[in-house]
């Protein structure tokens, strides 16, 4: 089996693995995801329905409410977070929440930033998995 390693920018270091929820549309965790279940609950949002929770969440950037941070920080206390966040552009709102989490519980997802052609790479579905270094290994 091969690794693919990707270097990111990690906003909020630390490690998490898991399955590849890959997100082409932006998503606000604020009326977007429900904290207690990690499930999308933007009727709007072409991925309604399915669960954050333990996955690495690959969007573009976060939409809307500078409250995202506080669901994220839910979701982490509530063991519904995802497993790691990968974003294409800088979201400052995602980073605080999951830096509080860290904080606060002494665990959060890492928060990383890719460069437009790696995050672009990431497939649906692909285990992966990112340590406290930024780096990003897709098992394929």
């Amino acid at each position: 089996m091969s690794v693919v390693e990707l270097e990111g920018r990690a906003l909020v270091a630390g490690a998490g693995a898991g399955r590849v929820l890959r997100l082409e549309e932006p998503l606000s965790f604020w009326g977007g995801v429900n904290p207690v279940t990690g499930t999308i609950i933007d009727r709007r949002h072409p991925r309604c329905g399915e669960s954050v929770a333990g996955r690495v969440l690959v969007m573009p950037y976060g939409r809307g409410s500078s409250s995202s941070s506080s669901v994220l920080l839910e979701g982490v206390r509530l063991g519904t977070a995802p497993a790691a966040v990968v974003l294409r552009e800088l979201d400052g709102i995602l980073a605080l929440g999951a830096a509080v989490a860290r904080e606060l519980y002494e665990r959060s997802p890492p928060v990383l930033v890719l460069a437009p052609a790696d995050w672009k790479a990431l497939p649906e579905g692909a285990e992966a998995s990112v340590d406290v270094s930024g780096c990003l290994r897709i098992a394929g």
